[in-house]
């Protein structure tokens, strides 16, 4: 015996019709979700998501919205600078700090003195933050100098990790206060042991 076909009108056929309902109504969901997630982040609607305003890196030649104004007093001043091609592929901007440094050694009646400079290659704002929290960062090198050992301060090696724990704690001060460090290196611009 065979079996009846079912009819077109039959409710056999409407399950799999809702199934493709729900389908589709899931479909048009992820697609919703997925075309926010794109404007939210910034991928579509022109504009970025709203996020912390960080200092960018600026390459050799770029443009930096926040650069120091020009010194007058020297001699090149008002001068565009001239890269070379070899190097880093950005550009470096220096602070120096016009006080030097006194402090004693670690379980030593030995004292150090130096004057530093610092470096970066993000934009200007890291040097308006080092002017504005020098103050801060003054307190923080001369702790980093009164916890280093005196055997530290002959040798080469000794030197490096000190500028290594400068860094650390210069950048951890711009942290607190700004939310960013920034700054990439520490130079010795003198530096004398008694």
């Amino acid at each position: 015996m065979a079996k009846a076909k079912p009819a077109d009108d039959q409710p056999a056929k409407s399950g799999g019709k809702m199934k493709l309902v729900l389908i589709a109504v899931a479909m048009l969901a992820a697609g919703a979700g997925g075309a926010y997630g794109a404007v939210a982040s910034g991928l579509l609607g022109g504009h970025a998501a709203s996020g912390p305003d960080l200092p960018r890196q600026v390459t050799k030649g770029g443009e930096d919205p926040y650069a120091p104004a020009s010194d007058a007093k020297g001699k090149d001043a008002g001068a565009e600078p001239v890269y070379g091609d070899g190097g880093s592929q950005f550009r470096r901007l220096y602070f120096s700090f016009e006080e030097g440094f006194t402090s004693n050694l670690k379980d030593s009646t030995g004292l150090v003195q130096l004057t530093l400079a610092v470096s970066t290659t993000y934009d200007g704002r890291v040097l308006q933050w080092l002017e504005r929290h020098q103050l801060a960062i003054r307190s923080a090198v001369l702790v980093e100098l009164a916890n280093t050992p005196e055997e530290d301060v002959f040798t080469a090696e000794g030197k490096q990790r000190l500028q290594d724990r400068l860094v650390k704690a210069i950048n951890r001060v711009l942290t607190e206060q700004e939310g960013f460090g920034g700054v990439d290196a520490v130079h010795f611009r003198s530096f004398l042991v008694q």
